[in-house]
């Protein structure tokens, strides 16, 4: 089946309630497969949207690295604009859109530090250059010039042997996304889309979820 046909096919079989996972991580995981078979770039991109503390939102593309029963999971520095942001309030919007089958999923979830093992595993992991530019750039923060960020750059590569990686700054790690809401959208003809929408009744049963259905 190529990418047309797909997108025919999933436009035609629509999403019914019957047919959903109980719980939105297993049906996100469905879904996800489903977009990897597609070969897409940057398969595992996402938008993450937060609040500063005047209140204003903030959207920016990031990378799943995890998933899990837990949640979702990206990595960033944490005295980044996004990073602030998710210290201050512990919460964030994300949203995954996969235009080519007319899909996309939406959460709103709390969140927390990946714990510490899980983000030192990742940052080991990662390519050299990725750890020392983790290290060396003041991320959201402005700099003089191309240059300084470059100095910057090689200051924090003569720090560490070629031969040794870059131990993980305690200022860089993983955030841990805990769903309270996920919404299934499902392009279908005539705009008239099909929504289904997990939401928890009770915030501390993380197996207590109701699926709605929403108008388009």
């Amino acid at each position: 089946m190529d990418l047309a046909q797909m997108r025919e096919h999933y436009s035609e079989v629509g999403l019914s309630e019957a047919d959903v996972a109980d719980n939105p991580i297993v049906q996100f995981k469905r879904w996800f497969e489903e977009w990897v078979a597609t070969k897409p770039y940057d398969v595992n991109s996402f938008i993450v949207a937060t609040t500063d503390a005047a209140g204003w939102p903030s959207a920016r593309a990031v990378l799943l690295k995890g998933l899990d029963e837990r949640g979702f999971v990206f990595h960033t520095n944490r005295r980044s604009a996004k990073g602030l942001d998710l210290e201050a309030s512990g919460r964030a919007a994300l949203c995954f859109l996969w235009h080519p089958v007319e899909r996309q999923v939406r959460v709103v979830g709390t969140v927390e530090h990946l714990p510490d093992d899980e983000s030192d595993a990742y940052f080991a992991s990662r390519p050299r250059g990725a750890q020392v530019a983790a290290s060396a750039s003041p991320q959201s923060q402005v700099v003089a010039s191309r240059a300084e960020l470059e100095r910057l750059i090689a200051k924090t590569e003569a720090r560490f042997a070629r031969d040794s990686a870059p131990p993980r700054p305690s200022h860089w790690g993983g955030y841990l996304v805990r769903p309270l809401a996920v919404e299934f959208w499902q392009g279908r003809r005539s705009r008239l889309h099909d929504r289904l929408r997990y939401r928890r009744e009770d915030s501390t049963d993380e197996a207590n979820w109701v699926v709605e259905r929403l108008a388009p």
